[in-house]
């Protein structure tokens, strides 16, 4: 991916004072102009969700208050804390998963809709005890189900697995199974976890995810991609051996979280570019692009380093068809 040379497009000085952070955006195209809902970390540090608008899709303005109307979890829960948005549209509407902390219980995915982004309806989720963020919907139905991605998870720096799991209403969530593992020596060795809501191509679902690597002194959040079957997106057709985006730039190992890019979006343009409104360092937000042929390419592409320092690649899949 090609970062832009203005990077980054938003940070916490673009909104009102008393905003410490902008990071991880949910995005989408509508009513003509680029949406980004953001991240916002108030001065008392809990996050809200905020919105900045664009005509181009790099010049941004945020909104002068944060996302108004948000409905409450229920009656008796008040949410504490709101973060990591990822929009999808499926027909008229759009249903945003995003990661909820309440007082009394962990962290949970919580599901909310809106035709508008003005008026917002939450989606009651059953239950099951288990602590879960990073949650993607895929933009159609498949076979029938809702399909999304799910991490669940114990503590926050522990290893992490990307499952994959299936709805018929978009409240109760079902068959669930681990759809991938991290992989011992590589960018993505420590956890693994849902990125871009998912592009329907030819060869199959476009995933851009993240993956983090444990070093001695703390950790780095990179993103990569992978290919997943379109009828069975639990089967994984290609996985990147290597990363498509990772911090390089002061913007990105400086700020509240060091050495982090990481991607709560992917919009695919009209003439096969893929914009990408990335968090950097969890304190401000860039923007990367690549061509989605590349991208595809990349699900697969060899990694010659390690073939000669171990004899072999560290992608067993390959991709069929032309590209």
């Amino acid at each position: 991916m090609v970062k832009y040379a203005g990077n980054p497009v938003v940070t916490p000085t673009d909104l009102p004072e008393g905003i410490m952070y902008v990071l991880n955006p949910g995005a989408i195209k509508h009513n003509g102009e680029y949406l980004l809902m953001m991240d916002a970390a108030t001065l008392p540090t809990p996050i809200v969700f905020w919105f900045a608008r664009s005509r181009d899709g790099v010049s941004f303005t945020p909104d002068p208050t944060p996302v108004k109307n948000w409905p409450r979890w229920s009656a008796d829960v008040t949410e504490s804390c709101i973060y990591d948005p990822r929009i999808t549209r499926i027909g008229d509407e759009y249903i945003i998963m995003y990661a909820s902390h309440a007082c009394g219980r962990g962290v949970r995915t919580g599901v909310v809709k809106t035709n508008d982004f003005i008026n917002f309806e939450r989606i009651p989720q059953e239950d099951t005890d288990q602590d879960n963020r990073n949650s993607v919907l895929f933009p159609e139905k498949i076979n029938g189900w809702y399909v999304r991605f799910d991490r669940p998870m114990t503590g926050e720096t522990d290893p992490g697995d990307m499952c994959i799991s299936y709805s018929r209403d978009l409240r109760r969530w079902e068959n669930s199974q681990v759809l991938m593992t991290p992989r011992s020596g590589c960018w993505d060795s420590h956890k693994i976890g849902g990125g871009a809501v998912p592009i329907k191509t030819d060869l199959g679902w476009l995933c851009l995810y993240h993956g983090v690597d444990r070093t001695c002194n703390g950790f780095i959040y990179r993103l990569g991609v992978m290919l997943l079957d379109l009828h069975d997106p639990s089967k994984i057709i290609a996985r990147s051996p290597n990363p498509v985006l990772w911090p390089e730039h002061d913007y990105e190992f400086n700020g509240r979280v060091p050495n982090v890019t990481f991607a709560c979006n992917a919009l695919l343009e009209d003439d096969g570019t893929v914009k990408v409104y990335y968090g950097a360092a969890d304190t401000c937000i860039g923007l990367a692009e690549a061509k989605l042929d590349d991208l595809i390419t990349a699900c697969a592409a060899p990694n010659p380093h390690s073939a000669t320092f171990y004899g072999t690649l560290t992608t067993e899949n390959k991709i069929g068809g032309s590209l």
